[in-house]
């Protein structure tokens, strides 16, 4: 939607809209629509009570994240496990990001170092799993995620290339639930702390192996038949 949309939506239409999408987007984060479900108007606005161009609203505006496809002639759906993006955004995040990472290694101060060890230690202090958020991890561990892992890189002082694992992040939120889902054995807090100590020494060869093998263990899950979780 334009910001020019916006300021004439009506407010009421408008913060209905806003409900209806973070229902949305939360119910796909959930796993409520399992990977490859069809996500159809009708059956969303019925269940709702709202119209349908709400209910179309917040589909484009889930597609525009990652988390629907708009397909040909066949509405919207979740995208599948097998989809190509996971693996494409995976390759471009273990191109970039130790690289992205050394910089940061190399650039970041004191200060950094402070803030690297303090999202660690939120990180760990978070529950990952809460019963009344299903089976997926919640929404309060995925923020100190992801606030984790952009800490290790702003010591680079590069706004593009934060800007450029902003994107990415967002792009594979979706894929980092299923992996985890389906890989429940993973010690990912030991590679978590494992990044954080590498980083910590300095040691920059260190620190970009564990990170991409890290970040190649979250997309092999989604190939890997071994990791359905049951």
């Amino acid at each position: 939607m334009t910001e020019a949309a916006r300021f004439s939506t009506p407010p009421g239409k408008q913060m209905l809209s806003e409900q209806v999408y973070a229902h949305l987007r939360d119910a796909i984060m959930r796993g409520d629509h399992p990977p490859g479900a069809p996500l159809k108007p009708q059956d969303l606005a019925k269940e709702q009570g709202v119209s349908l161009a709400v209910v179309r609203e917040a589909l484009v505006r889930v597609v525009g994240e990652g988390l629907a496809d708009r397909l040909p002639n066949r509405g919207f759906a979740v995208p599948s496990f097998s989809d190509r993006r996971w693996q494409e955004i995976a390759e471009a995040r273990r191109t970039i990001e130790p690289v992205v990472l050394r910089m940061s290694i190399e650039r970041g101060d004191v200060d950094w170092e402070a803030r690297v060890r303090a999202a660690h230690h939120r990180l760990v202090r978070t529950p990952a799993y809460v019963p009344e958020e299903g089976e997926y991890y919640t929404g309060a561990w995925a923020d100190a995620h992801r606030a984790f892992h952009r800490t290790l890189l702003e010591g680079c002082g590069n706004h593009a290339l934060l800007e450029t694992f902003d994107r990415l992040w967002t792009a594979s939120e979706l894929a980092r639930r299923w992996s985890a889902h389906r890989n429940p054995d993973r010690d990912g807090a030991k590679e978590h702390r494992m990044l954080e100590e590498a980083v910590l020494a300095r040691d920059a060869d260190t620190a970009a192996a564990v990170l991409v093998r890290h970040l190649t263990l979250t997309a092999a899950a989604l190939t890997d038949d071994s990791g359905h979780a049951t």
